[in-house]
């Protein structure tokens, strides 16, 4: 309780200066990191974009954190990883090694006794080792085929003994190779998204307007030379807030939308309801392939301030997609 009193009566002030201290120590020591990695860095990304099978990222501790995070990054950007539990691995887990993978061994003082002990196997058959440790004179930096030194001048935490700053060095390291790879493989929008078929962000980038227009009956329709009630019935049906016209050949001659009615009302009165929808419609509206990404037509709608795109085969209208489909879909 003493200490709780104690802790209770440390102001504000000094408690957030404390945090940003930590943070500006980190970002410091990331900075010091990036200013002596580069071609190391580079090294690395094509030892590991050139293998042939799998990367091996391995670690105990805070290190095994951060091993598991690079591991995920890596696969996330295409290239074959997994993390290897240290530990676990001199109890039967190198099976899953194979001759053609790669080790990554992190380690902040290069002594780490599981770490290093993994080493004679990946030497035997044959497996290049990639050494993460801020120890360049330790053994996993002496037999490794690439050093990374990710070595700080001290810890970020108020004690100074915590990993803060080394961790987040090598989260750093880890981040820059993987995306250096990325580079290298030439990957794009669309190939991440395959790794990434679930959530916002497959939908994102995965999503076709085929996928979410409404077509066949639930596309609203009007031919020219209906009345404005007609296509108010099409608009109210439908749902869309809008309505194609379209001329006896099914071919798009515009749109009608609610906002159409309301100004055709404005400056016609209720007698707008008997006139040609042709009096009040949208003359040119703005279309989109179906196959074009859900993400792309968003942008279109954003940038133009409308929420409903006409989908085009051609000239013919096949079907109608709505801004609110698209954010129920989960597509932001």
């Amino acid at each position: 309780m003493i200490r709780l009193n104690q802790a209770e009566i440390i102001s504000d002030d000094y408690l957030s200066l404390v945090g940003r201290n930590v943070m500006l120590e980190e970002a410091r020591a990331i900075e010091e990191a990036a200013n002596r990695l580069g071609g190391d860095l580079v090294r690395a990304a094509r030892l590991i974009v050139s293998c042939e099978g799998r990367v091996v990222v391995s670690g105990l501790g805070k290190s095994g954190h951060i091993a598991r995070k690079v591991a995920a990054t890596l696969a996330s950007l295409g290239t074959p990883a997994f993390f290897l539990h240290a530990a676990e691995a001199s109890h039967g887990d190198l099976g899953m090694v194979c001759p053609g993978d790669i080790g990554m061994f992190i380690s902040n003082s290069g002594e780490t006794a599981e770490v290093i002990s993994l080493l004679p196997y990946f030497k035997r058959i044959g497996a290049s080792v990639i050494g993460m440790t801020g120890a360049a004179a330790s053994t996993l930096a002496k037999n490794s085929d690439i050093f990374l030194d990710t070595g700080v001048e001290r810890e970020a935490d108020p004690l100074g003994l915590a990993p803060t700053s080394s961790t987040a060095v090598q989260m750093a390291v880890g981040d820059a190779i993987a995306g250096i790879a990325t580079r290298l493989q030439d990957l794009k929008p669309e190939d991440f998204a395959v790794f990434h078929p679930g959530g916002s962000l497959g939908r994102r980038l995965l999503l076709r307007v085929s996928d979410l227009m409404g077509s066949g009956d639930a596309l609203p329709v009007t031919r020219l030379g209906d009345k404005v009630r007609d296509a108010l019935f099409e608009i109210t049906s439908k749902g869309y807030g809008a309505t194609v016209v379209v001329d006896e050949s099914g071919a798009l001659r515009g749109i009608f939308t609610d906002g159409d009615l309301r100004r055709l009302l404005e400056r016609r009165g209720v007698c707008a309801m008997d006139l040609p929808v042709e009096e009040g419609m949208t003359r040119n509206p703005r279309v989109v392939s179906k196959d074009r990404l859900v993400s792309e037509a968003t942008r279109v709608m954003e940038r133009l301030e409308i929420s409903v795109l006409v989908v085009v085969e051609g000239d013919v209208p096949i079907g109608m997609v709505h801004l609110h489909e698209i954010l129920k879909a989960g597509v932001s």
